[in-house]
């Protein structure tokens, strides 16, 4: 059995689309089926149901996909540990985070816990969140900042991963003002004239917080989408300038809610969807630096 083959598993059960994850790994779709195929006669069982109209995992897929996000896991991270080992443990502390909270809230986190960076490098990339997702259970990050809600599911559950609250933070629908500074729409909108909504995308952690929080209840709303990005920072611009309505986090468009700025509440306080911020971290242990990063960060709350 080779990784590759796992990695293969993965991207398919992402996309469940053969094209797009022969794509996605950069190799012929002839080729890509082969590889999944020598896979499930790894297994000894099928892992996708080719039967029916939408590709699906099978039970056995089911039960083989923790696995096999598991295994790739630890195989990245003994690498890592391995070429730190070799090369001295340099000490580099490597973060992701999602878009909105690299801008908003990494700089002046950090400045907080400079001690604990000390001579360490710092590493920081910032990507929406199911790729950041996808990069921690890949062993390519060793923390990672996001956004979180209870009823929005992540893949980054507490069986292989440790968690700490860092602060909060709110998304609140925005839009842009007239003349008068009033808002340019309204929630919730009518049948007849629905609201133009800038919505999140599918890969963005708070596109799903937004949907898990609207299906979980409270005040509903008649939405025309018009446009969708996975960045928050996009789809305030585009409120701004009058083009809809988009949630945004507070910590981003609190100053173009003050007087003279360019976004209005596009609704009540009834429409908030409260967040948390976190920071994760593997529970597999981690290099000394990262260990006495993590130790100042979640001991100092």
């Amino acid at each position: 059995m080779e990784a590759a083959w796992l990695e293969d598993f993965i991207a398919l059960a992402e996309c469940m689309n053969f094209s797009r994850a022969a794509e996605r790994r950069n190799v012929t779709q002839p080729a890509f089926s082969r590889r999944i195929r020598a896979l499930e006669a790894w297994v000894g069982a099928p892992l996708f149901d080719r039967d029916t109209h939408r590709l699906a995992l099978t039970p056995a897929g089911d039960a083989f996909h923790p696995v096999a996000e598991e295994a790739l896991h630890l195989l990245q991270r003994g690498r890592k540990a391995a070429v730190e080992a070799a090369r001295g443990a340099s000490g580099e502390l490597t973060f992701l985070a999602t878009h909105a909270l690299s801008l908003t809230f990494f700089p002046a986190w950090l400045r907080t816990l400079e001690g604990a960076v000390a001579d360490s490098a710092v590493r920081l990339a910032a990507d929406n969140m199911e790729a950041c997702e996808r990069m921690m259970l890949e062993g390519r990050g060793q923390f990672f900042l996001c956004h979180h809600h209870p009823a929005a599911p992540s893949r980054l559950d507490a069986s292989g991963f440790l968690s700490v609250t860092l602060g909060a933070d709110t998304l609140i629908p925005v839009c842009g003002r007239d003349g008068e500074g009033r808002p340019l729409h309204a929630l919730p909108g009518t049948k007849e004239a629905p609201v133009p909504y800038l919505a999140f995308s599918a890969e963005s952690g708070m596109g799903r917080i937004v949907e898990a929080a609207r299906a979980a209840g409270g005040p509903a709303a008649v939405l025309k989408p018009v446009f969708t990005s996975h960045l928050s920072t996009a789809l305030k611009m585009l409120a701004a300038d009058g083009r809809g309505v988009a949630y945004a986090p507070l910590s981003l468009a609190a100053d173009d809610l003050e007087p003279g700025g360019r976004l209005a509440r596009a609704g009540g306080e009834e429409w908030d969807i409260p967040m948390e911020i976190r920071l994760l971290r593997p529970k597999a242990r981690m290099t000394p630096a990262a260990e006495a990063f993590w130790k100042a960060a979640a001991g100092g709350l």
